[in-house]
């Protein structure tokens, strides 16, 4: 079993590794933007592993206390996606056993989530205050709900790719992120640089809720060229580092338009996540 403290260890790395990812249109150690730097992200990891990680507390109150604590002290959104996709995985390792995976156990998680959670969730979503996330005619997050967490995911899944994870078993990250990371950290050895293929590649593949939510589609699918056109150079670079002029011009280029690909960074971190709670279960089994 990995502890509180491992747990909360691996969630700082993971964040600390998408912080070091030259992520266009996102904040980095590259680039600050939209009104938030690297040092925010730093602070908002650090505060929000704690309650995040607190064994005693429900996957709702996870996400609850994380939000809060990170709003007390870095003021502003920085990290709720983050917190929404983390906390699942996090609560799915007190599941895992001989006979029970990471993957099943997140099920199990998913599967068994009430009303309560729902409560806890949509007060810390309300609290984070972020623009037309949790507005639903079936469920709103300034009412109390009548649903479990993973039903009201459900409603709102067409348009977020978060709450799409929920209720698709976190697909996209099990089933394209993780296999993608893998791939390039054997090939460049640089946990950094896999995450930024794994950011390229969600973002050449999936609309960003994040930029919906302000933009409409009005530039989904020149994003999703913009990064099929990175992808031709990056993927087939010996050395990663060599497309670093690419990824300056790419995230000049996006934050002058005030596209910020938010939910796609946060379901980087989750991939990174994954991988590290499953290095450390694998180096556990018998």
């Amino acid at each position: 079993m990995i502890s509180a403290e491992k747990l909360a260890e691996l969630y700082r790395e993971a964040c600390e590794i998408e912080l070091q990812a030259f992520k266009p249109g996102n904040v980095s150690v590259y680039a600050d933007g939209h009104d938030m730097t690297v040092n925010d992200f730093r602070i908002s990891a650090e505060i929000s592993a704690k309650p995040l990680c607190n064994p005693a507390y429900t996957l709702g109150e996870k996400v609850f206390y994380a939000v809060k604590a990170t709003r007390e002290v870095v003021g502003c959104n920085t990290n709720l996606g983050i917190i929404l996709l983390c906390a699942p995985l996090i609560q799915a390792v007190t599941k895992v056993s001989a006979n029970v995976s990471l993957q099943q156990a997140l099920h199990q998680v998913l599967a068994t989530t009430t009303i309560s959670d729902a409560d806890w969730v949509f007060k810390a979503i309300a609290s984070a205050a972020p623009g037309g996330l949790g507005e639903s005619d079936e469920q709103d997050v300034r009412q109390p709900p009548t649903v479990t967490l993973t039903q009201a995911m459900q409603i709102a899944a067409d348009k977020d790719r978060i709450a799409l994870q929920y209720i698709s078993g976190y697909k996209d990250i099990f089933d394209y992120g993780v296999f993608r990371y893998n791939a390039r950290l054997s090939q460049w050895r640089d946990k950094n640089w896999a995450a930024v293929f794994v950011y390229a590649e969600l973002l050449s593949q999936f609309p960003d809720s994040h930029i919906e939510r302000k933009h409409g589609d009005k530039y989904t699918a020149w994003v999703a060229v913009r990064m099929r056109q990175f992808l031709e150079e990056f993927g087939g670079a010996t050395d990663p580092r060599q497309s670093m002029q690419t990824l300056f011009c790419l995230d000049t280029e996006f934050k002058s338009i005030g596209v910020n690909p938010g939910t796609t960074a946060d379901m980087t971190v989750a991939t990174v996540l994954l991988v590290l709670i499953e290095e450390i279960l694998d180096q556990h089994k018998p």
